[in-house]
């Protein structure tokens, strides 16, 4: 392309000094035809033609028919009767086949005329193909090789192909345009500039304490099986209903601008809006928790982030605070292993952790384990090319869920019920209320209750992801919840820092509302909404202020549970000897325990960490041993490839220093790109 825009520049610089087209050249013009291209994808908008074309045809259709325009007409002007017969020739004929009305016509009324015919064919290009219905500046091919989230601007403008309305401040005044440029003014008389800097150093929120970096999407849930015999819950009754729902997915260790394909554990929130109020189901894609008690959480948080000193990930405070706990060496190996790093929020299953209790119309209770399992197949990333997508792509995962539902490829999950009976209960040989471990197969039997799609992306990123507040105590009619201390713990912890973060009022926050709301609270952080207006704001009252209802279905007996600060070690054995099928994968789970907690930690810490992976298998102790010898033995990796710059103290202007890298222009950059 930029090999013919050299031709016609220096065509017309030829033209320009009275010379005609060279032969190599010189193009024949029959008519500009545009070649018949494959038909258009369905999202894409008819276009004014027939016909569709890509931006690199055009430009070179229009410079065919300018150089041909210049071509015809100048030799035309070049003519008359004075003009030499060297310059004749040039042209491409002889002195006898000269049109007669060209003598007639002076040269610079030819040139006028070439001049205005080639102005009119580039209007005609810019009003054709490319500048119908409102992409004149970006083409098909654009869209073709483009992903949807890197369109978001693009689309924009094509729905809306006029300025959205008036510029405002936020208090609806409305911007005069002398006011949005503050050189040589007042600063303090400025509203434009004022509203806009007091908003912006304010406007950031607290990041959450934990899974910080996220994303969110909208959709239902729909329920394709009858499971009315276990749960009288609204959202899980009549086949074929439809609960609207949104779903927050996030890392837990990565602050926001974080990498997305780190190894550590994802998340899942799911939020249910029923018509009894909202449920939130908080899954992570292990089927296992990393501890029981609620007063690890702060340590395993700061644990596995930064050193308070160096600001850094350390894999000695990782090492350190997964093995001194050994209710976490479950969680701790799947994690080390290859689903440890899932291709992406789509493609990993995810689950709520707790057995929650639930009941039906009837009173009749069963303990379930919910399960949501991906129908786009599970994919996992080695660690290798986890590396080099947090190098090259730190928001994987949020690219590629955003893209899948903009595309049309709506994400999909089926959701499962593992059910035990009361009485199934008092025949275990192990605690099903662990958070920690697996129930064993051959216990219980798993039911399908329904799945759940997400179709569409939100249209503000900090409304919806940022703004969504989960709490695992909110539950519905039929579901009583986890009765284990971990799930008290999380029951007090996640509604304190959703104050902390959104304010008291943040289940009035539009995406947190729930479908129906009477209560007596009151004031408090805005939004307040209507503030329950004049209500009675206290109960009991005699006064008609909102009364609760009697749930007769509800159990009667209180179940509680006491959990065991014995050391298990018998799921982890399972998982390693049974699930990992392979020698392949047990090398990658020793290689990845080395590079993710043992490289760089001291010598305690590794004999530590090789003692208690024997005693969960003899093999898997070896084997972590043979690889950090490996690793200790082999030599340190090579420094970065660099581009070194020449000293410039001496020079006294950066311009005029050598680089040792070759210098392209911008415009060969944007080509290579």
């Amino acid at each position: 392309m930029y090999h013919q825009h050299q031709i016609a520049s220096k065509f017309i610089r030829s033209v320009s000094r009275g010379r005609c087209v060279p032969d190599s050249v010189q193009l024949q013009y029959e008519g500009w035809r545009a070649p018949k291209p494959p038909p258009p994808p369905s999202d894409i908008s008819t276009y004014r033609h027939n016909f569709m074309i890509t931006k690199k045809d055009n430009v070179e259709h229009l410079t065919t028919m300018i150089m041909t325009s210049y071509h015809v007409l100048s030799c035309l002007a070049l003519a008359p009767k004075d003009n030499k017969r060297k310059s004749r020739s040039r042209c491409g004929y002889k002195r006898r086949e000269r049109p007669a009305q060209a003598m007639r016509l002076r040269v610079p009324t030819m040139r006028t005329l070439a001049c205005v015919l080639c102005w009119l064919s580039g209007l005609s290009w810019l009003s054709g193909p490319v500048g119908a219905h409102g992409d004149d500046f970006l083409s098909r091919a654009y869209e073709n090789r483009t992903d949807p989230a890197s369109r978001q601007l693009y689309d924009f403008r094509k729905t809306h192909p006029k300025p959205i309305g008036l510029f405002a401040l936020s208090s609806g005044y409305p911007v005069e345009i002398r006011e949005t440029n503050a050189l040589n003014s007042d600063l303090l008389m400025n509203r434009f500039f004022l509203d806009n800097i007091l908003h912006f150093v304010s406007e950031r929120i607290p990041e959450r304490v934990a899974a910080g970096k996220g994303t969110a999407a909208l959709g239902y849930f729909e329920v394709t099986h009858d499971v009315s015999q276990y749960t009288k819950a609204e959202v899980f009754t009549g086949v074929g209903k439809r609960t609207p729902v949104s779903v927050r997915f996030s890392t837990t260790v990565q602050n926001r601008g974080g990498v997305d394909a780190g190894r550590e554990p994802k998340g899942m929130a799911v939020k249910f809006y029923t018509k009894e109020g909202n449920l939130d189901l908080l899954c992570l894609n292990a089927p296992v928790y990393f501890y029981k008690d609620p007063e690890y959480f702060f340590s395993v948080v700061h644990g596995t982030r930064r050193n308070p000193r160096t600001d850094l990930f350390d894999r000695t405070m990782r090492g350190d605070v997964f093995t001194l706990r050994f209710d976490a060496i479950n969680a701790f190996l799947r994690l080390l292993s290859d689903s440890g790093i899932p291709n992406g929020y789509r493609k990993m299953d995810v689950f709520p952790i707790h057995t929650f209790e639930i009941y039906n119309a009837q009173g009749e209770k069963y303990f379930v384990k919910f399960n949501f399992r991906t129908l786009q197949g599970i994919e996992n990333l080695p660690s290798d090319e986890a590396t080099r997508l947090n190098g090259q792509e730190p928001d994987y995962y949020v690219r590629d869920l955003y893209n899948a539902i903009a595309e049309k490829r709506y994400p999909m999950w089926r959701l499962d019920m593992d059910v035990l009976t009361f009485k199934d209960l008092l025949h275990l040989d192990f605690d099903p209320f662990d958070v920690t471990r697996l129930w064993k197969k051959g216990t219980y039997h798993t039911v399908t209750v329904g799945r759940l799609v997400l179709d569409r992306n939100p249209d503000n990123s900090h409304r919806v992801t940022e703004q969504l507040a989960f709490n695992p105590a909110n539950l519905v009619p039929g579901i009583a919840g986890p009765k284990d201390l971990l799930f008290r713990g999380r029951s007090l912890a996640y509604p304190a820092t959703q104050n902390h973060r959104l304010g008291s009022n943040h289940n009035k926050i539009e995406i947190n509302r729930p479908l129906y709301e009477k209560n007596y609270n009151r004031d408090g952080d805005p939004p307040e909404r209507d503030n329950m207006k004049d209500a009675p704001s206290y109960y009991p009252n005699s006064f008609s202020g909102p009364v609760p209802y009697v749930d007769a279905a509800r159990p009667k007996e209180q179940i509680m549970v006491y959990a065991s600060n014995a050391v298990d070690l018998e799921d982890p054995a399972y998982f390693y000897n049974q699930i990992l099928q392979t020698d392949d994968e047990r090398d990658r789970l020793a290689n990845n325990t080395v590079d993710f907690a043992l490289l760089t930690a001291p010598p305690f810490l590794q004999r530590r960490v090789i003692k208690l992976f024997s005693w969960i298998s003899p093999d898997l102790g070896r084997r972590v041993a043979l690889k950090l010898r490996q690793r200790l033995a082999a030599p340190p990796p090579p420094p970065p490839r660099v581009l070194r710059v020449a000293n410039c103290s001496a020079a006294g202007d950066e311009r005029d220093c050598d680089r040792d890298h070759e210098d392209i222009s911008y415009a060969e950059h944007l080509f290579h790109y």
